[in-house]
């Protein structure tokens, strides 16, 4: 582990490029590199029958890189029961945001009927992969939903992989599964090098996420 002393958009990019990302609870940043990666092929994500129902009934509305800082933020907020110890400090914040303005980093919002924000993700896009920091949910399936939207559209797009980071029961239940540290660097070594795309995000309304078959090869 190195300390990481720079959180430019720049070093970000050419460091989630080599798999390497900054993580800290407390202490100077470090760049962390596991050795096992948990990945999203998106031929495998698992939608839920009633996830598929909530799309359907238009149960939340679903955008795009249209409040960064709220979502952030809330991903930064203490969960329900657990000791609140967040690796999302203010450094993170300012570095992602900065990220955010480039067009390098990208926030999922979901809200709710009535307008209110409850559930989103954020991440950083290099060339052809999606690296997901983090989710929050304010409403049982909101963030289901809100990842459901992305990935979807992240196929469509031409992305080859969504990484995960770390094992955890919940993405697994999606789809996500570990591959070793070598796999995980020779994929970003092609995928990361390719045209991605850059700069503000929006939602695809012509794109129906409660039928998408992600086994379906992407129009």
């Amino acid at each position: 582990m190195d300390i990481c002393t720079d959180m430019s958009p720049r070093v970000l990019r050419s460091a989630y490029a080599k798999g390497l990302y900054p993580f800290a609870h407390i202490g100077p940043q470090k760049w962390w590199a596991p050795r096992q990666r948990m990945v999203l092929f998106f031929e495998d994500f698992h939608v839920e029958w009633n996830l598929r129902r909530k799309l359907r009934r238009q149960e939340f509305r679903v955008t795009f890189d249209r409040d960064f800082d709220s979502v952030i933020r809330a991903c930064a907020e203490p969960r329900p029961g657990r000791y609140h110890l967040t690796w999302i400090r203010p450094d993170i914040i300012e570095a992602f945001s900065e990220a955010h303005a480039v067009g390098l980093a990208h926030s999922v919002e979901v809200w709710d009927r009535a307008g209110a924000l409850v559930g989103g993700a954020y991440g950083l896009a290099v060339g052809r992969v999606f690296f997901t920091e983090s989710q929050f949910a304010r409403m049982r399936d909101a963030s289901k939903a809100g990842f459901a939207v992305l990935n979807c559209h992240l196929q469509r797009w031409g992305f080859r992989l969504n990484d995960g980071k770390h094992l955890n029961p919940h993405l697994a239940q999606l789809g996500f599964t570990l591959v070793p540290r070598s796999e995980f660097n020779a994929l970003l070594a092609t995928s990361c090098g390719e045209d991605g795309r850059d700069g503000r995000w929006a939602v695809d309304d012509s794109l129906d996420v409660a039928q998408w078959n992600p086994k379906a090869p992407a129009a």
